[in-house]
């Protein structure tokens, strides 16, 4: 790997700490909102809630696991949802409980993890400049722990969406097979 790394900083491009830092400020922020403003123009078929990536696994126990493990609510208002500052779904809050609310707002948690993603693979671009081992893997690292939580709460709130929209249907099960004078 070191044959990779030219100069004497260990850059594949040799930049002054001036421009090191220069470049940090300016490419941090332009990837993470570059990438969500990008994502926001995409179209929500692009993002299926079934698909290998987005499905809820076992391990996951309906989003509990979020919550058990990562104390989740604690946390979550603190997160930014950028996607409102370019004109995309807000995530904040659940305005709405009827059906193809509850869709959307998955697929929006979809959107929002493939965003996330991208972003953390985006952000390790910054190792070009950045001097290894150290300077490249603290960027490494901050690609991970800035993406990481964000994730986490697409996949909690899409786990919790889907029970919310499996009580919906089995509501509407039951309400279908009780007289009409019940209804």
């Amino acid at each position: 790997m070191e044959e990779l790394w030219s100069g004497k900083g260990g850059m594949l491009v040799e930049l002054s700490p001036l421009w090191i830092a220069l470049a940090n400020v300016i490419a941090i922020p332009i990837i993470h909102l570059g990438l969500s403003w990008l994502y926001t123009r995409i179209p929500a078929v692009s993002f299926d809630p079934n698909s290998v990536i987005f499905r809820n696994r076992g391990w996951e126990s309906g989003g509990d696991i979020y919550q058990s493990v990562f104390g989740i609510r604690r946390w979550k208002k603190h997160l930014p949802d950028a996607a409102p500052w370019f004109g995309g779904f807000a995530k904040g809050s659940l305005r709405d409980k009827d059906r193809s609310h509850l869709e959307q707002f998955i697929v929006e948690t979809c959107r929002g993890e493939a965003a996330h993603y991208a972003q953390m693979a985006g952000l390790w671009v910054t190792v070009v400049w950045n001097p290894w081992p150290i300077a490249a893997l603290v960027m490494i690292i901050y690609a991970v722990l800035s993406n990481l939580p964000c994730i986490l709460l697409q996949r909690f709130t899409r786990a919790r969406l889907r029970h919310l929209l499996a009580n919906l249907d089995r509501l509407e099960i039951e309400s279908q097979g009780s007289s009409p004078a019940e209804r």
